[in-house]
């Protein structure tokens, strides 16, 4: 259905690149007036031009009270209102060392954009939005946030506590009409998530360890369809038009089916092992 989003205003935090790039596109193509908020300016701002009027940029750190405020008034200022909060921005610590050893001195960073970040984005909006009749908060959190593993520790805490953020925001503010609902990203090729360093000159190391962290990742879902920023657009989508009118608190994994379970069962290793020692000789 085309133009699901017509008449409706959003702003996309960390709209500049990857997955809030490719939502800021899907949303204008819907018909959204969009506000892309970033610390990317060059990059932001590139956005905003190559897709036209219905498109603004503004500089906004998500972990400062006072900018997001200023987002929101600016959306307001530029198209009329609000009625969609995308709360996207985030940060990775990129930690793969034991707990035992890890350096957690980047907390407190990782902490005021990917869980402050989302508050606050969620209590400004929302105070708006309450005045306004209602409209629709999308928080992206990830599967790192309700699938424990290995590292990550402060990204896969900060992402655990947008979980719970979400759903408790949408029980208190439902009386005001505001849907709150949250995207759990997996095995989404992005700059946040490479596992390389920058290659030196004429070296494609980058490039083939990408392409291996694909391969790795791709053997841990069930689907074997390579995920893109346009899935996860799809699904904010979702959550911001009219057809999720009675839904919210909820937590929506677009993974491939990564957090299914697992791609070979314990069972299946059982059988194996029975009856590898049954064929053996007596």
């Amino acid at each position: 259905m085309a133009g699901e989003l017509a008449g409706k205003v959003a702003i996309v935090t960390g709209g500049a690149r990857g997955l809030g790039g490719a939502t800021v596109e899907l949303f204008a193509e819907e018909g959204a007036k969009v506000v892309i908020a970033d610390v990317l300016d060059d990059e932001g701002q590139a956005l905003a031009d190559k897709l036209g009027d219905a498109v603004r940029y503004k500089h906004t750190d998500v972990s400062q009270e006072a900018e997001l405020q200023a987002l929101v008034d600016f959306a307001v200022t530029e198209f009329g209102g609000l009625h969609v909060m995308f709360n996207n921005a985030g940060l990775s610590d990129n930690l793969f060392a034991p707990l035992l050893e890890a350096d957690l001195s980047c907390f407190d960073k990782i902490m005021s954009v990917n869980v402050m970040g989302v508050m606050l984005g969620t209590q400004v909006a929302g105070r708006h939005m309450a005045k306004s009749g209602g409209g629709s908060i999308i928080n992206t959190s990830s599967i790192s946030g309700i699938q424990p593993g290995h590292g990550f520790f402060t990204y896969r805490a900060s992402k655990a506590a947008v979980v719970n953020f979400t759903q408790t925001a949408a029980i208190e503010l439902g009386p005001h009409l505001i849907r709150v609902n949250c995207i759990c990203p997996g095995n989404i090729p992005s700059d946040m998530g490479t596992f390389a360093k920058p290659s030196g000159p004429g070296s494609d190391k980058a490039a083939r360890i990408a392409q291996a962290v694909k391969d790795v990742r791709m053997g841990f879902q069930p689907l074997k369809r390579q995920g893109s920023g346009r899935d996860i657009a799809e699904g904010a989508l979702y959550f911001a038009c009219d057809r999720s009118a009675q839904v919210t608190g909820q937590i929506m994994s677009i993974d491939g089916g990564a957090t299914a379970g697992a791609i070979k069962s314990q069972i299946d290793a059982i059988l194996e092992a029975r009856e590898a020692i049954e064929n053996e000789p007596d």
